[in-house]
């Protein structure tokens, strides 16, 4: 995620009939709605209605403690027990392959930089109408990108993740596939994953579409339907309505902050902002074509000049009205990315009073968090449901 996103052919509303009655309303039971599940709750009947709520997932991985979108990372999520693993952000080689990569550039991510053979690859590129200067995934085949390992992307923060550079390659979308159908496997149980298209115009106009990538891959192992373990989000609301199309997973509009615009909004000329896709009407629409959205949390509370929480808004309850599910981003340990209300210290690796942070934001009832340590959001979330 960033911080900015046959019976396959199912539509939009068949799949929000089937998320909408148990698993939306779960967490929603924290807002009073009538006839839904209570906080805590599996939904029955299979598919993202047997997600408990609130849900806990994996950011990247566990990437509080190991450099995200590695193997590593995802793999000790799981046995941490986060309920689903965001693995990971889907991003092209130049022949065509998905990675998992936070971002196209790899200079933050990987060891690429320590890689004399590939100096002239270093470029500076328009990405979203942002300057960009490192190496690019759409540079590198993915034989290329093989030779590289992922290191961790905020070392200030995290240095003892660093303990871990170079331990671990880049899986691309197909291994993580694989490794799904693997873990389920060996832990008897269903693992979940939770992929998204990164930059999806930016690369389609590059040739390298994503969405019928993604399509053809899902289908290929038998994960393109309604029920399939795999939900879909993207920051680019046209990404997820080309998805719609082509496939039957449940799907998620990624929302920034308010006065922001979805970059393809951008590219057609639409003016709306996120703060117009917010309202009840704009929940409508993507309700049309999605089951859910991925707001940033200060959507659900916004922050003070300070940084301190203020009042929350009724992002919780008109999307739940509409028919969509909540799954806020990103809840981590350390003082820097928690509201003033909760941060301890001054140090910027230190850890501040997240479960205060997390019983606020999940007493919204919002069905489910990113977050870096799912560890720590299961203990809150434990705390949460047991009153």
């Amino acid at each position: 995620m960033g911080t900015q996103n046959s019976d396959e052919q199912v539509g939009g509303t068949g799949r929000r009939a089937l998320l909408g009655a148990a698993v939306l309303g779960a967490g929603g039971a924290v807002l009073g709605l009538s006839g839904t599940a209570r906080a805590g709750e599996a939904g029955h009947g299979g598919g993202v209605k047997s997600l408990p709520v609130p849900t806990i997932i994996g950011h990247r991985g566990a990437s509080g403690y190991r450099p995200e979108h590695t193997f590593g990372s995802y793999q000790l999520a799981l046995d941490l027990g986060a309920h689903v693993v965001e693995a990971g952000d889907l991003v092209p080689t130049k022949d065509g392959h998905l990675v998992c990569r936070h971002e196209p550039e790899i200079g933050g991510t990987t060891d690429v930089a320590d890689h004399k053979e590939f100096a002239d690859r270093k470029v500076t590129k328009v990405l979203d109408g942002v300057s960009v200067t490192g190496w690019f995934t759409e540079d590198f085949t993915l034989a290329e990108l093989k030779t590289l390992r992922a290191i961790e992307r905020i070392p200030a923060n995290r240095p003892h993740n660093t303990l871990y550079n170079g331990r671990w390659e880049i899986p691309t979308f197909e291994e993580v596939l694989k490794w799904q159908d693997e873990q389920t496997r060996k832990r008897g149980k269903q693992v979940w994953i939770y992929p998204e298209t990164k930059h999806p115009t930016y690369f389609r106009k590059l040739g390298l579409g994503l969405e019928e990538r993604v399509a053809k891959l899902l289908r290929k192992y038998g994960k393109d339907r309604r029920n399939s373990p795999v939900i879909l989000q993207s920051f680019e609301p046209s990404s997820i309505q080309r998805l719609n199309k082509l496939v039957g997973n449940p799907l998620v509009v990624l929302l920034s902050g308010a006065t922001t615009r979805p970059w393809d909004f951008v590219e057609a000329g639409d003016p709306r902002t996120v703060a117009d896709l917010i309202t009840p009407a704009g929940l409508a629409e993507i309700a049309s074509y999605a089951q859910g959205i991925g707001p940033t949390l200060d959507l659900v509370i916004p922050k003070n000049a300070a940084g301190f929480l203020t009042t929350p808004t009724t992002l919780v309850a008109d999307a739940h009205a509409a028919g969509l599910i909540l799954h806020p981003y990103t809840m981590r340990n350390e003082n820097p990315f928690l509201p003033a209300d909760f941060r301890k210290g001054t140090d910027s690796d230190a850890y501040g009073d997240v479960f205060g942070a997390y019983r606020t934001y999940f007493a919204t009832g919002i069905d489910g968090v990113f977050t870096d340590n799912p560890d720590t959001g299961l203990l809150a979330r434990e705390d949460f449901v047991n009153g």
